[in-house]
């Protein structure tokens, strides 16, 4: 798996998550939504790895990013001072990672809402302060 298979990733499950939001399968989107976030970020993870070489620094590093754990990953990938600032400018894009931040493998697991389905989504896509266009500039 590389960058361009990650992104590649992110956007078939957010162009699926649209299917299922139409069709209003909410726990699936909910989910699928997610695992987009997740494989942005493992993105960002490699484009570190990329730029630091870290991997040859601490030999643990890669076992810390098999993680699906989204503040686990932001970390990995060096995000969290960067991601503090955007956040501290622009409420709306703060908002929207707090409703990404909640996110998690075991959503799987539960019978995610309409409502939770649509607000996952649309903090991650919103064009202008949107969660997967922010953390774009970074894979």
């Amino acid at each position: 798996m590389n960058r361009a298979n990650l992104q590649q990733l992110c956007a078939e499950r957010i162009e699926d998550v649209r299917v299922l939001l139409a069709a209003k399968q909410w726990p699936a989107a909910y989910y699928l939504a997610g695992y987009a976030l997740e494989c942005a970020l493992k993105s960002c993870v490699l484009a570190y790895i990329d730029r630091t070489g870290i991997i040859f620094e601490d030999k643990k590093y890669a076992q810390k990013c098999w993680t699906h754990d989204v503040e686990d990953l932001v970390r990995q990938a060096d995000l969290s001072i960067e991601r503090d600032k955007a956040t501290g400018i622009n409420p709306a894009l703060s908002q929207n990672w707090l409703i990404a931040k909640d996110w998690s493998e075991s959503s799987r697991y539960h019978l995610s809402t309409q409502l939770q389905a649509e607000k996952l989504f649309n903090a991650l896509t919103d064009t202008s302060d949107g969660v997967l266009p922010w953390i774009a500039n970074f894979w």
